[in-house]
């Protein structure tokens, strides 16, 4: 089993490791009341999992494409037993309108393929591909699915490689969400930026709050106050 500070998963297959983005893109996320969620390519179902375990009122659904991880997020929600909160349903989310209806979900989050298809080393599998890179769905398929979903006013959450930024912002303003919080993700104070955390509100105006970055580790390589805190292993 593996634990961490807010829900409990079973030994997941190798091809859906619980990730540093997913987690960090949980922290990032700020949600309150009864807020409904929806998770684009929800994998494991992590994403769902770590929100509602952190916010009582939080409801939960995702879409995945792969029936293996389907399968994994229902074991996982079962043994937190979450079933009243959290779903994961299979089907692919560039059909996302044929799935479920327009503008119902206040939040939208995603934790997508980082590399356009065909770049980059292969993957050891077909679900580590569809994972890494975009053959099953591309940044734009992602934020139109999001533009979809959201309620007005609605935001949209996700994690990705700060040299997709520019690709980011031109597709998500093609769907009429706003970038509004960005947040660099470094490993260690002098390394670049690894990822990015980025805010976005359907039919927001223009005006983007850069916030400090969040650091993992410290020069020596210990773990940071905030990293702690997100894993919760007793930081401030």
């Amino acid at each position: 089993m593996q634990q961490n500070a807010w829900i409990t998963l079973p030994k997941l297959p190798d091809q859906f490791p619980l990730s540093t983005d997913s987690v960090l893109l949980a922290d990032f996320v700020s949600i309150s009341g009864r807020a409904s969620v929806f998770d684009l390519g929800a994998g494991a179902g992590t994403l769902g999992l770590l929100l509602c375990a952190r916010h009582p009122g939080c409801h939960a659904d995702g879409i995945e494409l792969q029936p293996q991880a389907v399968q994994a997020a229902e074991t996982a929600i079962r043994q937190n037993r979450m079933e009243d909160r959290v779903s994961v349903s299979q089907g692919d989310l560039r059909q996302i309108e044929n799935f479920f209806p327009a503008n119902q979900y206040d939040v939208v989050l995603s934790n997508p393929p980082y590399f356009p298809a065909g770049s980059g080393a292969a993957a050891a599998s077909n679900a580590l591909a569809l994972s890494r890179t975009e053959l099953g769905c591309t940044l734009a398929d992602i934020c139109r699915a999001a533009a979809w979903l959201l309620r007005y006013g609605g935001r949209f959450f996700l994690v990705h490689r700060p040299e997709r930024l520019c690709d980011l912002v031109t597709e998500l303003r093609r769907n009429d969400l706003e970038p509004k919080r960005l947040r660099l993700v470094r490993h260690r104070p002098a390394l670049p930026p690894a990822l990015i955390l980025l805010e976005s509100r359907l039919g927001g105006k223009p005006g983007l709050v850069i916030e400090w970055d969040l650091v993992l580790q410290n020069a020596d390589g210990t773990a940071t106050e905030e990293y702690q805190r997100i894993y919760g292993l007793g930081g401030n």
